[in-house]
């Protein structure tokens, strides 16, 4: 019995004798604020960084992440730093030659879950609406080596979005319309289109083709024109001729997580 009772004790022992020094985790703000350009880094990429957990301080050393930011030697306030608008700029243009495109909202939210240090939507929309927040990405992009590309993307969707409103609608008045993936017969073709009437359009297809045409999916949008311009770029390495691409059973579901934009 006193073998079991020693045995046991070994076993509880450890959670007593692990509680992280105040020292180490001040010392390890400290190192990688310097890694980031001396500021401090949020709570949840420290952790990431460092494996040091919320649980190893909140309650024990400090209740705030503030207070152990401040304790380290910086001034709260200086976390708003990482998120100036050079930061988001250079964040979003980093994430579109990542993808080979212009990210959307979706592309956003999802690097966001991936990486917290990553900016949140609420950040980007803050810098405007879409025509303001391209206009500073070009330039953004003109004045930074290796964003040579986004430059162009930017400027194209800048035209396409001009041409979009340069007809003899009222201003302020966008006509709803969709943006199409659609199968052509057994095949693993697929077209990406744009059109005012998603059902008129698939009976369009239909008859200029050998083969039966499988709808797979539409986007209501009030940008066709960039959502369309958005897929054609994302898929620019699997076009085969014109609007057609060769789309693997991932891409299709990509596609299909978009419902309106």
């Amino acid at each position: 019995m006193g073998l079991l009772l020693r045995r046991q004790d070994h076993k509880l022992w450890p959670q007593f004798s692990t509680i992280m020094s105040k020292t180490k985790i001040l010392d390890e703000i400290r190192r990688t604020a310097a890694k980031n350009g001396g500021v401090p880094l949020g709570v949840a990429r420290f952790e990431a960084e460092t494996e040091i957990k919320v649980a190893d301080w909140h309650g024990i050393h400090w209740v705030r992440w503030g207070d152990a930011v401040q304790e380290a030697g910086f001034e709260p306030n200086s976390l708003k730093a990482a998120y100036d608008d050079k930061h988001v700029l250079r964040k979003y243009a980093e994430l579109a030659v990542e993808l080979g495109c212009l990210p959307v909202r979706g592309d956003l939210k999802l690097k966001r879950r991936r990486d917290p240090s990553f900016p949140s939507w609420n950040v980007f929309s803050r810098l405007g609406d879409k025509a303001s927040f391209l206009r500073q990405l070009a330039d953004f992009c003109r004045s930074t080596s290796g964003f040579e590309s986004v430059v162009e993307w930017a400027d194209n969707q800048s035209q396409s979005r001009g041409a979009e409103r340069g007809g003899d609608k009222p201003r302020g008045e966008r006509q709803v319309g969709y943006v199409y993936l659609i199968k052509h017969g057994a095949r693993r073709e697929y077209k990406i289109g744009r059109t005012t009437n998603a059902l008129r359009r698939e009976g369009e297809i239909g008859i200029e083709l050998p083969e039966k045409v499988q709808p797979i999916h539409i986007i209501e949008t009030d940008d066709p024109p960039g959502i369309e311009a958005y897929w054609h770029n994302r898929f620019a390495a699997k076009r085969k001729n014109g609007e057609w691409f060769e789309l693997s059973a991932s891409d299709v579901a990509a596609f299909r997580r978009w419902k309106r934009i």
